[in-house]
């Protein structure tokens, strides 16, 4: 069993979820916000939920406040902005530090597995890591890449 399934993330609510919940899906973990210029990706990656659910694509939205404080508000506040501006309907988690001395483990894991271009700690919102159907982080996306040029890997790892 890949690592990736032994972490545990807290839901916007605060209830625990394990990442086992996942297990057999191709995953698309993104570090989110919503005062980004990189916000608009919301819909990209609903768009692509929407493509592939069926076909056992997940996407995994996690929301940080490390970067300008892009992501000022409560958990609540978070998932009324993605549903009422984007429509979104795929997990958005608790908020989480992605890098530094309070980052969550799976953040740690993430980047162990897939370095950026400019070194390991992320560099701002909206950094996508794909997942392959065993857990295996297969590639990491910068945060510029528009979720529509991911369209061939994950077509790739859905089979």
């Amino acid at each position: 069993m890949s690592k990736l399934y032994e972490f545990t993330v807290l839901d916007a609510a605060g209830k625990e979820v394990p990442l086992a919940n996942y297990q057999g899906q191709v995953l698309v973990l993104v570090n989110v916000a919503s005062k980004c210029g990189f916000t608009p990706q919301y819909g990209e990656l609903q768009e692509l939920y929407d493509e592939w659910k069926e076909q056992g694509l997940e996407i995994l939205g996690f929301p940080c406040n490390q970067f300008a404080n892009q992501e000022p508000g409560s958990n609540e506040e978070i998932q009324s902005f993605c549903q009422l501006n984007y429509g979104v309907t795929f997990p958005v988690f608790g908020k989480i530090d992605v890098n530094g001395e309070n980052e969550h483990p799976l953040y740690t894991y993430l980047k162990s597995e897939q370095n950026g271009l400019f070194g390991n700690n992320i560099k701002w919102n909206f950094t996508k890591f794909l997942v392959d159907r065993d857990g295996n982080v297969v590639k990491r996306y910068a945060p510029n890449t528009s979720p529509k040029k991911m369209k061939k890997d994950i077509q790739k790892l859905l089979g």
